[in-house]
């Protein structure tokens, strides 16, 4: 009955879309109506939007090749009251050709003296300190030539221990007696070793390194080896010299050290490696997860590659300050609390899930850029790539019941086809300059877009080819530098498949292609007629010069859903194929799996046979989700109606799958904001609550014997879906819970917090907000501080959703959680959206100046603009220059 009941309300909403805008939502009447634009152009609008225009790139040189570093005597003795520290190094050079000067790295730091002895010559003395600020360099000058051979620079230095999680910088916590203390760490990618001492600061100049450090006795001490000795430090009583063990040759951006407070749990890896992660005091326990995933990872990935991991310990390591997720440090891999500790009792199934995705990432690095490291960084993207796919394998592996591989496609397929869709989109592969070039092209293209692609090139080559190139790989350029060419060089020869011409089609040009299908039935043969064209995300690509692909297209029917039953590789911009023994009521399905990277549109005919596969669950789930997003995707971009979306959505009420209700819910949250200009809004949370209703009253609210992982995930999806658009019952539930949870008379489970959290505020005032502020000051664990913060921005009242934005700059947030709560209240609702944004203009020099140009300013403005869609607002955003040296966008 709820069911019919579900159908005959969404069709009621269908109807009056397609009555009001025919056929494709754009009717003038609709926008006469609303005094917007109607929601398929606001789609197509809001996609153009993102079109920015790039600063011009400024002229760069690398450093000079006359001198280069071969071993690194490093001396830091960081002040934790007066946050500086005090430099010597010592390094082993060689002058490749006579000179009277050595250009190095140097950002923030004062030189005091520098000289240099040629091996067995006398010492000279440097006679001026250059500095190049803008591209962060020091010229060394030298009053006579420095002579070609091996000699040792020596270089005394100061700097601060800043506070922008950027170089040496020094990181807040708390003590467990409540006092506010402070420790000194290091965050060096992409180019900020040049930070915490004077260096060759480019990944393919690569050396040893010999580390001390000069440090308060009580304090734990890391870097990248082990300790080899510790002694008192002669002049002062209350510090120790900690002394570590020569490093492999390595790149500088690699190089770590850490100093501060912290208890630890330690194990042993199947071949041998101790393992050891490093918590808050008294929280050693909430690092036995991540201890688990690592010691599991470490052979893991060692027999993948067949080459062993390099070093003799792995440090992981939950800093309180920390901009990124996390770190791959050679040997100390530094991660944010949130992507490390897993409390027993009070983290939730997703922070497992992730915690176990991060440690697979930063130890595949081991190999797979700290072993083997990028020349430059134009090819940071096969770093990332690469990892951001491989984490997926491991997990797959350590955790098989999460169901992995599907949420691959909605985490990062799916999130890559949408960004690289747009006109602002830029290839894989990307030549960089500048430093400050570099911060750019950390983003999905490089993650998201670079792992799909990889996932799809271990697809064509098949896994044991595949390894195979990957052992030879890592074996020809172990401790030394590749660029992309290199590993698809050793892929073609373990395949002989053609990668580098298949895969420069990838990485070298932007975009990716739409795949259009038709079919014809020929006695017992199914004839396929398919093309490709570039797909964007503001319409029918109509440039002159349609790029092509080189695209593997893989078809399955009916028949086997799993098996795939032809491969092609598509290298023009169309071709015909014949599917030998297909009947006539059999449906054909491209991409299997969801593994290529392209969009795909049937003909109406192939897509209404593919229909049954969805409501009788013969479709994969990955499939079923694929399908969807596809044609989600081609309402955003106008090419079909979002009424046959919204048909097609009504098929998936029987959906079991938690990752293909994910991927219904993120979309369905882009339409109802789009919606939120229109007068459709109510109706859509309308046509939320019928499809969710279902498959909440299934689940319920309490986990059921032998329900798992995925079972957890879905209930707090569902549930909070249903919160958050007003369904009466959820929300009468939810309230009950959350006051016997204030009251202390039953806690939530950790996965029903967010949903919880999110409904009663959504639905909440002003006693509603101060109740969820006052268990954030209590909260012990992040998890549960950063659980609140993300949720604070439903808040309806105008007036408490300022006091929201507030809280964000407040001390009692972070300074890398500050971009999430501001991103929480523009994604909630209209209203947050611009007052989010006045609050972004109005605080901009302060936000500037905390971030620098790094990735969580380009975050939050994304976050903060990315729901509106009207020119008024474009025209808006693309304002420059908000404070001087500044550029907004």
């Amino acid at each position: 009955m709820l069911l019919l009941l579900g159908r005959r309300l969404s069709l009621s909403f269908v109807h009056r879309l397609t009555t009001c805008c025919p056929p494709s939502l754009s009717s003038s009447a609709l926008a006469n109506k609303s005094n917007r634009v109607p929601h398929n152009t606001v789609f197509v609008r809001a996609a153009r939007q993102h079109t920015v225009t790039m600063p011009e790139r400024r002229p760069f040189v690398r450093l000079p090749t006359d001198v280069y570093p071969v071993n690194y005597g490093l001396c830091l003795k960081p002040d934790l009251i007066d946050f500086t520290f005090e430099g010597k190094l010592e390094a082993v050079v060689e002058v490749t050709q006579a000179t009277n000067q050595i250009v190095m790295n140097c950002a923030d730091i004062d030189i005091i003296t520098a000289s240099f002895v040629l091996q067995g010559g006398e010492e000279i003395n440097a006679t001026g300190f250059n500095y190049q600020n803008e591209d962060e360099k020091v010229t060394l000058s030298f009053p006579s030539s420095l002579h070609k051979g091996s000699g040792s620079l020596k270089i005394d230095f100061v700097g601060e221990l800043n506070d922008k999680m950027k170089g040496f910088y020094r990181s807040k916590y708390t003590s467990t007696a409540g006092e506010i203390r402070y420790a000194a760490v290091t965050q060096f990618e992409a180019t900020d070793a040049r930070r915490a001492f004077p260096c060759w600061d480019e990944p393919a100049i690569k050396a040893t390194f010999d580390i001390s450090l000069i440090v308060p006795k009580d304090r734990v001490t890391l870097s990248n080896m082990n300790v080899i000795d510790r002694k008192p430090y002669p002049e002062d009583e209350n510090l120790v010299e900690v002394k570590f063990a020569t490093t492999p040759i390595m790149s500088t951006y690699l190089v770590a050290f850490v100093i501060g407070e912290y208890d630890f749990v330690e194990s042993q890896s199947s071949d041998g490696v101790t393992v050891r992660v490093y918590t808050p005091v008294g929280k050693a326990e909430q690092g036995k997860f991540a201890l688990e995933v690592a010691t599991k990872t470490l052979p893991f990935y060692k027999d993948y590659f067949n080459v062993p991991y390099p070093l003799p310990k792995i440090d992981l390591i939950a800093i309180a300050d920390f901009a990124a997720g996390a770190m791959e440090n050679w040997g100390l891999v530094t991660y944010r609390e949130t992507a490390l500790l897993i409390d027993p009792k009070n983290s939730c199934s997703s922070s497992r899930q992730w915690v176990a995705l991060v440690v697979g990432h930063e130890l595949a690095h081991q190999w797979f850029g700290n072993l083997v490291t990028m020349e430059w960084w134009t090819h940071l993207w096969l770093n990332e790539g690469f990892a951001s796919w491989i984490e997926y394998l491991c997990v797959d592996h350590c955790f098989p019941e999460y169901d992995i591989w599907t949420q691959f496609v909605s985490a990062d397929y799916t999130r890559a086809l949408e960004l690289d869709a747009l006109d602002s989109s830029h290839p894989i592969e990307v030549n960089v300059g500048h430093p400050s070039e570099v911060d750019e092209i950390f983003d999905a293209i490089s993650y998201s877009k670079g792992a799909s692609v990889i996932r799809m090139l271990h697809h064509y080559t098949g896994d044991e080819d595949f390894r195979k190139g990957m052992n030879a790989y890592l074996l020809k350029f172990q401790h030394k530098n590749a660029s992309t060419e290199d590993l698809w060089d050793c892929l073609e020869q373990a395949s002989g498949k053609p990668i580098a011409a298949v895969m420069s089609s990838w990485t070298k040009q932007m975009g990716f292609p739409i795949i259009e299908v038709d079919q014809e039935q020929q006695g017992d043969d199914r004839i396929l007629k398919i093309s490709q064209k570039k797909f964007c995300a503001s319409g029918p690509y109509d440039g002159e010069d349609c790029p092509n692909w080189m695209v593997p297209i893989s078809v399955c029917t009916s028949e086997d859903p799993k098996c795939t039953k032809l491969k092609v590789l598509l290298d023009r911009p169309d071709t015909t194929i014949t599917l030998s023994g297909v009947a006539p009521d059999q449906w054909v399905k491209i991409n299997p799996g969801t593994v290529g990277f392209y969009r795909i549109q049937y003909s109406s005919s192939m897509l209404e046979s593919l229909l049954p596969g969805v409501r009788d669950l013969s479709l994969q789930p990955v499939d079923r989700l694929g399908l969807q997003n596809d044609l989600f995707s081609l309402s955003r971009a106008g090419m079909i109606s979002t009424v046959e979306v919204l048909k097609l959505m009504e098929a998936f009420v029987n959906e079991p799958n938690y990752t293909v209700w994910s991927d219904l819910s993120c979309n369905l949250g882009v339409l109802s904001s789009l919606l939120s200009h229109t007068d459709f809004h109510e109706e859509i949370q309308e046509f939320i609550r019928d499809l969710f209703t279902p498959i909440g009253l299934e689940l319920g609210w309490d986990c059921k014997p032998g329900e798992g992982h995925l079972d957890a995930l879905l209930r707090g999806l569902v549930l909070g879906k249903l919160g958050k658009a007003g369904h009466k019952p959820t929300l009468e539930e939810a309230r009950r819970r959350f006051r016997d949870h204030v009251e202390g008379k039953q806690n939530l489970p950790a996965d029903l917090r967010s949903p919880v959290y999110v409904t009663v505020l959504k639905h909440g005032d002003s006693a509603t907000l101060e109740t969820m502020l006052k268990l954030h000051k209590q909260a012990d664990m992040q998890e549960e501080k950063n659980r609140i913060e993300r949720v604070l921005g439903a808040i309806s009242a105008p007036d408490l959703i300022q006091k929201v934005l507030s809280f964000a700059l407040s001390e009692d947030v972070r300074p890398q959680d500050t971009v999430s709560v501001i991103g929480g209240v523009a994604g909630s609702s209209k209203q947050g959206r611009k007052a989010a944004w006045k609050f972004v203009r109005d605080n901009w020099e302060e936000l500037y100046n905390r971030y620098q140009a790094g990735f969580l300013i380009s975050r939050l403005i994304k976050l903060t603009v990315d729901g509106f869609a009207i020119d008024k607002m474009a025209a808006e955003v693309k304002v420059r220059g908000l404070i001087p040296g500044s550029c907004f966008f």
